[in-house]
């Protein structure tokens, strides 16, 4: 049987979401279909406005309304304490830990299985922000002393990691040493709640090795 033209469309655009087979996109489609019309246009709405509404923030890249984000315009950020991540969802998670620096969203990480490398990413961005931060001269700052800290939070994987390490290099090529950029990385180890039984041994090897005084 052969499924109305607006049907098959629908269900090969929820198809090119990542992890939305062609049972789920069928299911969706159909679901949909049974939606009041003023819902669906409400819907439809939301989408249309999903690109139009939105745009990346011009120092931090995280998406936004205006052209500075909310946490970039806020004075009572620690500016020169950013947190590099991935993705927008992984500055919003570590959000909610009360964090209080900025971040810098670099929208992907190295990965060139997937031809991916580091100029489709907003690694120059950062790099030049950087840079921007260490001759930045304020009242706070008067003497340069203090540090820029920049604390690398993408995943875990050898392509987090090779990230990582490609942030670092580029960061001290460019003449910033440990007196002017501090680069640290996010601790590794066992999440709470965790079992030490079952976790796997390059985990338990980080865990202590991120092991700290009880006092």
């Amino acid at each position: 049987m052969k499924l109305p033209q607006s049907l098959t469309r629908l269900i090969e655009s929820f198809e090119r979401l990542p992890g939305i087979g062609p049972k789920t996109a069928q299911r969706l489609t159909f679901y949909l279909l049974h939606f009041p019309q003023e819902e669906l246009e409400v819907f439809a709405e939301a989408l249309e406005g999903l690109k139009k509404n939105t745009k990346l923030c011009s120092v931090c890249k995280n998406v936004s309304e205006t052209d500075i984000c909310s946490v970039c315009g806020d004075p009572a950020r620690d500016k020169r304490t950013i947190v590099v991540v991935a993705n927008p969802l992984d500055s919003f998670a570590l959000e909610r830990t009360g964090f209080k620096g900025t971040y810098h969203i670099l929208h992907g990480i190295i990965d060139p299985l997937n031809n991916i490398g580091p100029e489709e990413i907003f690694i120059k961005e950062l790099i030049d922000r950087v840079e921007g931060l260490v001759e930045e001269v304020s009242f706070e700052n008067v003497d340069g002393s203090d540090t820029v800290e920049i604390i690398i939070a993408t995943n875990m994987s050898m392509e987090g990691e090779s990230t990582a390490m490609y942030i670092s290099k580029m960061l001290r090529e460019r003449g910033m040493d440990g007196g002017k950029v501090r680069i640290s990385r996010i601790a590794r180890g066992l999440p709470v709640g965790g079992d030490v039984e079952y976790a796997d041994d390059i985990t338990l090897g980080r865990a202590l090795e991120g092991r700290f005084e009880i006092k």
